[in-house]
């Protein structure tokens, strides 16, 4: 489960879910609701915590341990990280870090390959622009703004909305440095305040190499056993004051209010586990109509255009050390939600989760009619419509997300439009200020864009994904750039990417830093890329936003009024918000399962699966000589497990999806047991639906990290810095 981000996994709609009754292991819940929601149901099955030692804004709490990692927004994170030391010291996955390992990596330093590991803090390794945020408190603030918009249009209230947050916002900030955001839940019948404290400075620590932290490759990804040691570390600094400050040598690591003690103990099948972290986006309340846009229309069209361009990648990566590392974690995302979007479309089918859907929604259907409520009874009517008609526009966003955005001289020349209009209409004494300033900043988007760059992939790419968009969109919604390109090319848009890499200013660093030392409206204007960005963005604004945006906002305002009318239909059921990239917490229990008929997976994996499953000099299945050799010696020290094997990754039901990527495994006692890291291929639907037969979080088993660290790596320091435990809560292990 990578980030991309765009970093989201499975299953069917099991009745459960429009009904509002859950089982203990799904759900991801919001932490301030658990004594109201979750706190009887998580004793039942083995926490011996209380909520206030969960969720706390007073005293120190577990909430205080958990870091999103981010870009400076709160509201948004990558990934999950965690505090495991009172030094600032972070847990978080190697895919994670990834982008952190390669921007450090050289061919002569290749982290990405041989791991790294920082023998004292002052060798811990900035990294700019990364930030890490904890939350201070969240707060139900629905009544104040309902109250806010009653009586408005729809346009006004869309104005008032934004005004009002602000003022929440604001209220709550005063006088602080903290961050706020405020998010609607189920589709806008709620909402809620968050506030923050967002750390500027996160160094990297340490990392395995890559045939440990991503042991299994592409092969393995989404796949239950295994066998991946997916983990790195970070450390979060503070200014003397220990508030957030940007990155100096000066700081000093931070002293979190909660750090999590780290378990020696080891899991058997039916324990309790808590993950608590930021999943990034479910849609679990999306109706059949949506889902057959997905299923039919838009996920094939990603699977299409992402194994085209993949493979284009792979072909210059093998042949070149310097253009692997480079690409190293553009093919991985690119790669995950490729594998994602197969997976989804196979549940979907396998389980035949629209049909369940449909039957579902004829329930509701009977009990809208019923209840006099216009607005229930007419929104799945609405739903329908509005899908019906967006299905040409989604097709063609799918294919601008895909095919224009998946070049990247077009996404990199899209960042110059603004300066050509800018310099088009005039410079002067007002603005040359603010254009100075532009100017410099795409200097260091340049600078950042052609450090891992390969023109010959990109341009392989661009044409290849321009000319699957000429063949597969309707031609009435074609830029009008397609037509003459076509006609000069003979329809070979290969050749048309040939000339926009001889002739344009973004092809190489060197032109563009020529352009930008002398900036010109007309010469940009005749660039070949600027031309084709610009006709397709007028493209986009002519022939497709206005019909999407209009199908978009009723199904919007549909899905708010269908989501209150299910919430009104099982009034008194616990229903959980979709995923926002908010903190949450799920939990359940260790627990094995059986994917087939015939066939069942136990709960763990150990490092027998390594040696069963390496391949020498594998891009996937490599692995490390000392770890072979250790496994041959079965010389595990104390983080064997009591039969003498060593654990290298171990299953539970809980509730995950992306964005939950280096989320924490908690036991009973609030303590550490393992590191989330993805979601099983048999629940692949799980942004959409959850099953509870089927669904997995997959994860590394903690003593595998600490083994890692400990007997491979040498950086014993780093476990000093943590509190191992032992057998009971706050128990030390020697």
């Amino acid at each position: 489960m990578y980030k991309i981000s765009l970093k989201i996994s499975t299953l069917i709609l099991a009745f459960v879910m429009l009904t509002g009754y859950t089982h203990a292991d799904e759900g991801m819940w919001l932490p301030m609701l658990v004594k109201r929601l979750n706190e009887a149901d998580m004793k039942a099955n083995g926490l011996k915590l209380t909520a206030e030692e969960i969720y706390s804004v007073n005293n120190s709490s577990l909430k205080d341990a958990i870091f999103g990692l981010g870009y400076g927004d709160p509201s948004w994170n990558f990934c999950t990280s965690e505090a495991i030391s009172s030094e600032g010291l972070l847990l978080t996955n190697h895919h994670c870090a990834f982008d952190m390992i390669q921007n450090h990596s050289t061919v002569d330093n290749d982290y990405l390959t041989d791991g790294f590991w920082a023998k004292t803090m002052a060798e811990e390794l900035p990294n700019p622009g990364i930030t890490a945020s904890v939350l201070v408190k969240m707060e139900d603030v629905t009544e104040r703004i309902k109250k806010a918009l009653d009586g408005l249009s729809l346009d006004e209230q869309a104005k008032k909305l934004e005004e009002i947050k602000a003022e929440i916002i604001a209220e709550h900030t005063k006088d602080t440095h903290y961050k706020g955001y405020v998010k609607d839940f189920f589709y806008g019948n709620e909402y809620y305040l968050f506030v923050s404290e967002v750390f500027l400075d996160v160094r990297l620590v340490g990392a395995p190499p890559s045939s440990i932290g991503k042991f299994g490759g592409d092969t393995d990804n989404w796949m239950w056993p295994r066998h991946t040691g997916d983990f790195s570390l970070l450390r979060v600094y503070a200014g003397k004051d220990g508030k957030p400050a940007e990155y100096s040598t000066e700081n000093v690591p931070l002293k979190p209010k909660h750090s999590l003690p780290v378990s020696m103990k080891g899991v058997q099948q039916g324990d309790f586990a808590m993950v608590f972290g930021f999943p990034g986006g479910t849609q679990r309340f999306k109706t059949s109509y949506g889902l057959d846009v997905d299923y039919a229309v838009t996920n094939p069209a990603r699977i299409k255009l992402r194994e085209r361009r993949l493979a284009l990648m792979k072909e210059q990566m093998d042949v070149d050390a310097a253009t692997r590392i480079a690409y190293a974690s553009k093919y991985a995302s690119i790669s995950n939600y490729y594998k994602y979007f197969i997976g989804q479309n196979a549940g979907l089918k396998r389980l035949k989760t629209i049909d369940k859907k449909r039957k579902e929604e004829k329930e509701y259907q009977i009990w809208a009619d019923a209840s006099g409520n216009e607005a229930y009874s007419t929104s799945l009517s609405r739903l329908d419509k509005a899908y019906s008609s967006s299905v040409d526009y989604s097709l063609w966003s799918a294919y601008w997300q895909e095919a224009f955005l998946g070049s990247e001289i077009v996404e990199f020349g899209a960042n110059f439009l603004q300066l050509q209009k800018t310099l088009e209409a005039g410079v002067n004494e007002e603005n040359q200020e603010q254009v100075d300033a532009a100017i410099e900043k795409l200097k260091e988007a340049t600078k950042e864009h052609f450090a891992e760059y390969n023109a010959t992939i990109d341009q392989n790419v661009t044409g290849t994904l321009l000319g699957m968009f000429y063949t597969d969109i309707d031609k009435q919604y074609h830029p009008e750039i397609f037509g003459r390109v076509a006609g000069e090319n003979g329809g070979d848009f290969n050749k048309y990417a040939k000339v926009i890499f001889d002739n344009s200013a973004f092809a190489s660093e060197e032109k563009t830093m020529q352009l930008l030392e002398n900036p010109n409206a007309e010469v940009m204007a005749k660039d070949p890329v600027v031309q084709l960005i610009t006709s397709v963005v007028e493209a986009y604004y002519g022939k497709v936003r206005p019909q999407l945006m209009v199908a978009n906002e009723e199904i919007a305002s549909a899905m708010k009024d269908y989501v209150a009318g299910l919430l009104v239909k099982n009034k008194g059921k616990k229903y959980y918000p979709d995923a926002n990239s908010t903190l949450r917490l799920s939990y359940g229990n260790i627990k094995d399962y059986s994917p087939k008929d015939g066939v069942k997976y136990q709960y763990f994996t150990t490092l027998e699966g390594v040696a069963e499953k390496y391949i020498p000099e594998d891009d996937e299945f490599d692995a490390p000589k000392e770890l072979l050799e250790m496994q041959m010696a079965k010389d595990y020290g104390k983080y064997a497990d009591k039969d003498g094997t060593l654990h290298v990754g171990f299953i539970t039901n809980n509730d995950i999806t992306g964005g939950n990527s280096g989320s924490p495994v908690i036991n009973g006692n609030g303590e550490l047991i393992g590191l989330a890291f993805d979601g099983n291929w048999e629940a692949m639907t799980g942004d959409l639906v959850f099953d509870e037969q089927y669904k997995r979080c997959i994860n590394v088993d903690i003593r595998y990290v600490l083994f890692c660290i400990d007997k491979l790596a040498g950086a014993s320091h780093l476990i000093d810095e943590m509190n191992l435990v032992t057998a009971g809560k706050g128990k030390k292990s020697k």
